[in-house]
């Protein structure tokens, strides 16, 4: 029985009419004005325009034209802080693997333990986390559709033999594609679409697709120009009677509520760069007539002026606090509202020596963000290995009777900076003093020979030999 059929419906049309019913599309557009400094307003010359100033007959000629006013080019300072919060986002949240807990106790269960990691390894998962953060963190939606490829010959790259691959294929709105999940009452997911649109080299004729996705079945549907939609890939049935797709969703871009903040620290900053403009160039300000002035480009000048007049340079001595406290007051409240830690060099340096307790509590806002985060990606990354176990089932049958018993679950371990010399000191310590690690295992670790092997036994030697010397003393 199907659970959505959206072949049932009297037309293409109407069935995609239906899918597309129940789910809001991002302004990607505007997130990625935000998210590249190119699209940000300073930059923008309607939004901050250029100004025109009166020039005097002598610059006229250094000028281009020959009017009376000339454009005076203003200063744009836009910044990268949207790129910033969501890269250290994704950083903290997958800059370690995410780590597969599971306790099998067959043969078959180790066996589909073995598959999931080889699976998920042959698809680059760790990089493809990275980047389903980053998605997720700067269009709001991502989706990931698996499925399987025939190979020529069989493989036992997965731990058993198979004449499939399992692959993995992004779906993002940043690429042009637009996401339409269908959802129970339960918010599980009975159907998903994705419409994309493609255009052609030679003719630039501009092609639609639109792919659906149930438990039951996929098809593609295909509309060229202002035609009719069509039936590209006929229905095929859906083996693990699972939809092969993954998907994510957060209520908004990770900078949504500090955008303000960004837009007013960028309209400071470009205003304070043509105050400093201004005034960066010594000026001279003269009482009584002047008779006489160096011309441009000269050394050594002289300025000749008449008897009981004067000249002094003008100094800015007192720039504007209020500006630099409210510059302050915006970064401090971009970092802090987006959990967000500031660890560049200028913020750590005055640092002398950091442990792991003082790293811990430098890094706790941005670990509590991964946590709230874990909302989204926990179900997400859980799904995925269901899926996994599903295709598993599949691809080699002898395996299917354990699936659903076996219990594997993805943790996500947010990325810190380890003191190894302190957690050893605090293992040792447990440990009533003794080593936590063999000779053998430190030498290894250590990556300081190229045959750690040989260093091993050339340590032993050694031990031995003073051994003996310390028994037996070589004679003077």
């Amino acid at each position: 029985m199907k659970i959505f059929d959206i072949t049932g419906t009297e037309s293409i049309t109407d069935s995609i009419e239906i899918l597309k019913s129940n789910a809001k599309q991002p302004d990607i557009n505007k997130y990625k004005d935000q998210y590249g400094i190119e699209g940000h307003g300073v930059l923008d010359s309607k939004v901050r325009p250029d100004k025109y100033v009166k020039v005097d007959s002598a610059d006229v000629e250094e000028n281009e034209g020959s009017g009376s006013t000339r454009i005076e080019k203003v200063g744009r300072v836009p910044l990268a802080l949207q790129k910033k919060i969501v890269s250290t986002a994704v950083a903290f949240a997958f800059g370690n693997p995410v780590n597969l807990h599971a306790q099998p106790t067959t043969n078959n269960q180790k066996s589909i333990l073995t598959g999931i990691e080889n699976i998920l390894d042959d698809n680059k998962i760790d990089s493809f986390n990275r980047r389903m953060c980053r998605e997720v963190l700067r269009s709001t939606q991502f989706a990931e559709v698996w499925y399987t490829i025939p190979t020529d010959e069989n493989h036992k790259e997965y731990g058993f033999e198979s004449k499939f691959k399992l692959r993995v294929a992004p779906i993002a709105p940043w690429d042009g594609n637009e996401l339409y999940p269908i959802f129970d009452s339960t918010k599980n997911l009975i159907a998903f679409g994705r419409y994309y649109k493609f255009k052609e080299i030679k003719s630039k004729l501009e092609t639609e697709f639109f792919e659906a996705y149930t438990d039951e079945e996929t098809v593609v549907w295909k509309r060229e120009g202002s035609g009719e939609w069509f039936v590209h890939k006929e229905s095929l049935p859906n083996p693990i009677k699972k939809i092969p797709v993954v998907f994510a969703q957060s209520e908004s871009v990770d900078w949504e509520d500090v955008q303000y903040s960004i837009e007013r620290l960028e309209w400071l900053l470009s205003n304070f760069a043509d105050t400093n403009d201004y005034h960066a160039a010594p000026k001279i300000f003269v009482q009584g007539s002047l008779l006489g002035f160096a011309k441009k480009g000269e050394s050594g000048a002289i300025i000749e002026g008449e008897k009981g007049s004067t000249a002094e340079y003008l100094s800015w001595n007192h720039a504007p606090e209020s500006v630099k406290l409210e510059i302050d007051s915006h970064l401090k409240f971009i970092y802090s509202l987006t959990q967000t830690p500031d660890i560049s060099f200028e913020s750590v340096k005055s640092l002398n020596q950091i442990s792991g307790i003082a790293l811990e509590m430098l890094f706790t806002d941005a670990h509590l963000k991964v946590q709230e985060k874990r909302e989204i990606f926990d179900e997400y990354l859980q799904r995925r290995i269901n899926l996994i176990k599903s295709f598993i089932g599949q691809m080699n049958v002898s395996l299917k009777p354990e699936i659903n018993n076996f219990r594997v679950k993805p943790v996500i371990t947010p990325f810190t900076i380890q003191d190894k010399k302190e957690l050893i000191d605090n293992l040792m310590t447990a440990n009533g003093g003794l080593p936590i690690i063999s000779q053998k295992s430190s030498i290894y670790q250590s990556g300081l020979s190229d045959d750690p092997e040989q260093e091993y036994k050339d340590v032993l030697e050694d031990s031995k030999k003073n051994m003996l010397e310390s028994i037996f003393p070589p004679a003077n």
